[in-house]
């Protein structure tokens, strides 16, 4: 009967040894860890329901492991294999899923990796393997924008074309306005960066006003000719052609340029008539990326504007003066190195934007 005395098990003093362990294990599953007090108890000469009271189990628990353990010794104690097929997930059909719109009901305009792993019924760290194997990054996003100059192709030839193969006896400039910069000032002083911290500033600040800075890149060298204006209208961009008149003023000009309507007022198209050393060449419509002063402004943004601090806006033009004559001691060549058959590969006719420059 159940409940009636049981010889006690014959237990080596190894196998006793390696149980106490078992049931010492922070690590151990649990089952496992009742299993070994099971056979210790028995071990010992405890009657089956005295056992199963004390380890809160059936009986019938207690009889199956003590049966096992006779049969198998440790080894019995162990899981049995399960039959049947393990479980296969698709990453692909995953991916697949990720790459779907979730619905509505949800809410959201993408899936997160527990989100998705709740309407597929997978764990999420399943997911979160698919997606690397996959390369799929639902939480990031990028912008792009396609031109829709019907001239787009014989722009960038003409363009590209300058960069890769000036002509002799000429010089070739990268001419655009970064206007609106702002002369911002911190309502803190800035914490200087140190070892193991970085440096630290306020998120608010005080605006005192804005500037604008036209540059001309010159690509064969990296020299920047510039101007620092108050306004950004066809008078300061005369006054500052007039200023690269000045400083060439023997060589031929072929000046590079995006569409904005400051470069095509009459009273533009009328200087530049009137100066046929200039020669200049637009970016296709929303193509301005084709203008490397473009790379410059990043480049001063990053260095000298962004994380500056400006009293007022003769601080700033001073301060973005500095950069620049800093520049142009240090100054390389700017190269540009994909053909307009490599760009063009990779237009796309679709229509999105309308924006002019």
């Amino acid at each position: 009967m159940a409940n009636s005395p049981a010889p006690a098990l014959l237990l080596s003093d190894d196998d006793a040894a390696e149980l106490r362990r078992w049931t010492r294990a922070t690590t151990a599953r649990a089952g496992l860890v009742k299993r070994a007090r099971i056979v210790l108890l028995a071990s010992q000469g405890v009657a089956n329901t005295r056992i199963a009271e004390q380890v809160d189990a059936s009986v019938v628990t207690v009889l199956k492991w003590r049966s096992r353990y006779e049969e198998a010794g440790l080894a019995g104690l162990e899981d049995a294999a399960r039959s049947g097929r393990p479980r296969h997930l698709d990453h692909a059909a995953i991916v697949a899923a990720t790459l779907s719109a979730p619905p509505k009901k949800y809410g959201v305009t993408h899936w997160s990796s527990r989100l998705l792993g709740t309407h597929l019924k997978i764990g999420n760290a399943t997911v979160a393997r698919a997606w690397r194997e996959y390369g799929v990054q639902p939480w990031r996003s990028g912008t792009f924008k396609f031109s829709t100059d019907p001239e787009l192709v014989g722009k960038v030839t003409d363009v590209v074309g300058l960069y890769l193969a000036p002509p002799e006896n000429a010089i070739v400039l990268c001419v655009d306005e970064k206007s609106q910069i702002q002369a911002l000032d911190r309502t803190a002083p800035m914490l200087p960066m140190r070892i193991g911290d970085t440096e630290k500033h306020t998120h608010d600040y005080k605006r005192h006003g804005t500037t604008t800075l036209f540059a001309a890149l010159e690509i064969a060298t990296g020299h920047v000719t510039a101007a620092l204006k108050p306004r950004h209208r066809r008078q300061e961009f005369l006054a500052f052609l007039r200023q690269l008149n000045r400083a060439y003023p023997d060589q031929d000009l072929h000046l590079v340029m995006d569409n904005y309507a400051t470069h095509k007022t009459p009273e533009v198209k009328t200087w530049l008539a009137q100066h046929p050393r200039f020669q200049v060449h637009f970016t296709p419509t929303s193509g301005s990326w084709l203008n490397l002063v473009e790379v410059w402004f990043g480049i001063i943004d990053k260095q000298a504007i962004r994380r500056g601090v400006f009293t007022s806006v003769k601080d700033l033009n001073a301060k973005v003066r500095q950069f620049i004559t800093g520049w142009n001691n240090r100054k390389h060549p700017f190269v540009w190195t994909k053909t307009p058959e490599q760009i063009l590969a990779k237009a796309n006719p679709k229509r999105t934007s309308e924006t002019r420059h």
